[in-house]
């Protein structure tokens, strides 16, 4: 198949559901073919389970042990949408937990462009590492989850995304740090009871850790400012440990689901619940 003339080819095949055999077939694909772009994508992203020892052993792991270099894409569906355990985590903490030494990349992005531009990225630059994507099922449909042409031809991959909403950042009096598309949920609750005093900052990259990006647009809010992180998952998943660990800042407040056993709800209605306290607790419409 051929995307256009002049173009190089693209191929896809729907693999069986397999996933120690088929991860494993497509890592060593991407060694034999380093100049191609390789990526293999989960059916949702807990389905990748299967294949965690080719994670743990090559993916992860190769560069160190062997010096052996791979440019391998995981696509992992993840988002909290009340579908149950098995069908909203991409296990995020499981792959930050084995990030060091600049061995992998981790993202998780929230526009059609930066999805884009870090798949560009892959191939454009020099050096190969393994590119974890986690991607939101729900923004493929979401309304304001779009990108001008000009943020394709003319933008490039952003670490972290400012928010450009808040028109004076010196009367901010909270920070909300998140990943994904809870991004988009907050923003919605933020518009509707017309929040002017809290600032959304989206992490696209959590690995490695965009600390010089994020540093420079802190630097434009009060020193005094309220910085919290707010995810969909249980506190003992998700990126929040591992956040929290990377800012340094013990002042860093949490707001998530409670610890837990599984990745999420079994029933819609409880799912509902859940992601409201987290919605309200972030725009403090919880009084205390």
């Amino acid at each position: 198949m051929n995307l256009g003339e002049g173009q190089a080819s693209a191929r896809v095949y729907n693999s069986p559901l397999n996933e120690y055999g088929i991860l494993g077939f497509e890592y060593g694909y991407s060694l034999a073919h380093p100049e191609g772009l390789t990526l293999w994508e989960a059916q949702f992203g807990d389905f990748y389970n299967v294949g965690q020892v080719i994670v743990d052993q090559y993916i992860s792991a190769a560069q160190e042990k062997w010096g052996i270099r791979s440019g391998l894409v995981m696509l992992l569906p993840h988002g909290y949408e009340g579908q149950g355990a098995e069908h909203s985590s991409g296990r995020m903490e499981r792959f930050l937990s084995l990030c060091a030494n600049y061995n992998l990349q981790v993202v998780n992005c929230t526009t059609p462009a930066n999805f884009f531009h870090v798949l560009r990225r892959q191939l454009h630059r020099e050096i190969r590492l393994p590119l974890i994507v986690f991607t939101p099922k729900s923004l493929l449909r979401h309304p304001e989850c779009i990108s001008s042409l000009a943020d394709f031809t003319e933008g490039r991959f952003r670490e972290v995304i400012e928010d450009k909403t808040v028109k004076n950042p010196s009367e901010v009096r909270r920070i909300l740090l998140c990943s994904g598309k809870i991004y988009y949920e907050l923003d919605a609750v933020r518009k509707e009871r017309k929040i002017n005093d809290i600032s959304i900052l989206r992490l696209e990259q959590l690995y490695p850790f965009p600390e010089k990006q994020l540093g420079k647009i802190l630097k434009n809010y009060p020193e005094n400012v309220e910085l919290i992180w707010v995810q969909e998952e249980p506190f003992n998943m998700g990126a929040a440990v591992f956040v929290k660990q990377h800012i340094g800042d013990c002042t860093l407040q949490v707001i998530s689901r409670p610890p837990s056993g599984v990745t999420a709800e079994g029933l819609t209605a409880q799912h509902k619940v859940h992601q409201a306290i987290i919605l309200n607790e972030a725009l403090n419409l919880i009084q205390d």
